[in-house]
């Protein structure tokens, strides 16, 4: 902590010395640098702002350690809005009351009880309560997990206690739960960090990742597992985080429920919902307020007897009579037709693995023959080529499944708008997945058995493969940014930027 706060720095020479904190970094932190990494952020705003560390501290948990938000606060709206939003007053005052400690007791405003003024402290706001009664609410709100802002106790008064003192109240009369204290002001800067998540690898690894300036990207850390920063799913671009949300909870229920939806309920001719009918008469009226035959699915009208549907008959066999049945079986078809393509090139993503061992006993056998060859790095580059693309392929099913479907975007386009747009989508889906096919029967022939011409032409067409999926793949996403999720109105739908090299891996923070 600094011992005392240097002068205030010019507007401009912060403006200055911010700009060089703008590199878009991705980072590991681990338990060990944990630390290091939150007075690496603590030591650039006490440097700009001129600030003790207790004071840098609180300023950024509120702003959830968000530097940029802070730097904004202070340009467009100035330092005195800045603190005071934060609860942060940077007069200091001793600890003791301001009234001399010779001149006798002071009366504590929370308990009423003369006490000597050595028995009191005072926080940077001025407010001044006995020793006790301060222990007292730090112990409350540290017990409550709500330590990382203890404000003042007196009325309406919002600043932030100063850590120092809260730490060594607590600590004279419980020196674990100032410890806690003192973890929780740590962990804070993860928990109430929007670019610091942990890595949601299950068992736990225990890392956590921190990213700059954008949180919509995919990161990998360094035990091997790709996800969201957003959402912290898997990785799952070129669908968007609510997307990719709502198809795995279709997935999951698809399989168990259908069967049973099929058996059990009948579609209501208006809204297409699934009705379940318990018991009662063949007159069935759906929660949108439509009745209708239980026997034939026809819409009717309310009025009925014991024995009949007013001015409806179903006893006779109608042209139309299995147009509701066949509605809910074309929203079933639908599902099942995105959902099964989706799921062979997950598969194939699988089966990959091992192709990738396989690869790698090939250019052991290239590397150690007669003939043996410098250059290999096009089966690797291929084989990342493939893995990518595949994914991409396996996701852009649920992705169009939204996309064109009625769940999401039904008031966004016209039928005929969402057609082309369609077809626009569809025609490069399937060049793509054409060329990917190319390339992986390419990585999986023989060419280890091959002569040295043929494993060169084989490079070759590698090579070659791998730049033209490459370029599909961010064509595909560059439609799928620009010309389907850009042009509407609901912002929520933002995907993590396409990388030709895959998801970038975290470094570890020095």
């Amino acid at each position: 902590m600094n011992a005392s706060c240097p002068s205030r720095q010019s507007h401009d020479q912060i403006t200055s010395e911010f700009a060089t904190f703008s590199d878009c970094l991705i980072k590991i932190i681990t338990e060990d640098s944990l630390l290091a990494a939150q007075m690496d952020d603590l030591q650039r705003v006490m440097d700009l702002l001129s600030l003790k560390e207790q004071h840098a501290r609180t300023l950024l948990i509120h702003y959830r350690w968000d530097i940029d938000k802070v730097f904004t606060v202070f340009v467009e709206k100035g330092e005195e809005w800045l603190f005071k939003e934060a609860g942060l007053t940077v007069e200091e005052h001793n600890d003791l009351s301001p009234v001399d400690s010779s001149s006798g007791d002071i009366m504590c405003d929370i308990c009423m009880e003369d006490i000597p003024a050595n028995g009191t402290t005072t926080m940077d706001c001025g407010h001044c309560f006995c020793n006790n009664c301060w222990t007292e609410h730090f112990i409350v709100m540290i017990n409550e997990g709500q330590s990382r802002r203890i404000r003042c106790m007196a009325h309406k008064c919002n600043t932030i206690c100063d850590e120092g003192k809260i730490r060594n109240l607590v600590c004279a009369r419980h020196p674990n739960l100032a410890e806690k204290f003192d973890r929780f002001l740590l962990q804070s800067y993860i928990d109430d960090n929007k670019m610091v998540k942990w890595c949601p690898s299950v068992p736990q690894c225990g890392n956590a990742i921190r990213v700059d300036n954008d949180k919509y990207c995919e990161v990998e850390c360094d035990c091997g597992m790709q996800f969201c920063f957003s959402c912290l799913s898997e990785a799952h671009s070129p669908c968007s985080c609510l997307m990719w949300d709502l198809w795995m909870r279709k997935c999951q229920k698809e399989h168990e429920t259908v069967n049973w939806i099929t058996v059990h309920t009948k579609s209501c001719p208006k809204c297409h919902k699934p009705v379940e009918k318990s018991g009662g008469c063949n007159l069935v009226l759906c929660v949108c307020g439509q009745p209708f035959c239980w026997l034939c699915g026809a819409a009717t009208r309310g009025a009925h007897t014991w024995d009949s549907i007013d001015g409806h008959r179903c006893d006779r066999y109608g042209k139309d009579q299995n147009k509701n049945l066949e509605c809910a079986k074309t929203y079933l078809w639908r599902f099942m037709h995105y959902h099964n393509r989706y799921k062979v090139h997950e598969d194939s993503l699988k089966a990959e693995v091992h192709l990738k061992e396989k690869m790698n006993m090939k250019i052991s056998k290239l590397e150690t023959g007669e003939s043996a060859y410098q250059d290999l790095s096009w089966v690797e580059n291929g084989l990342s080529t493939l893995s990518r693309s595949r994914r991409f392929l396996s996701y852009s099913y649920p992705f169009a499944y939204y996309m064109f479907g009625h769940e999401l975007f039904q008031n966004e386009m016209t039928e005929e708008e969402k057609e082309i747009k369609k077809n626009l989508f569809e025609d490069q889906q399937q060049q793509m997945e054409a060329y990917v096919e190319k390339l992986s029967m390419v990585l999986e022939e023989p060419f280890e058995a091959y002569d040295k011409d043929k494993v060169k032409e084989t490079g070759m067409k590698v090579i070659y493969l791998s730049i033209v999926v490459d370029n599909l793949c961010r064509t595909l996403y560059e439609c799928i940014e620009n010309d389907l999720l850009g042009p509407l109105q609901q912002a929520i739908h933002i995907i993590a930027p396409y990388k030709s090299t895959g998801v970038p891996k975290a470094s570890k923070l020095a």
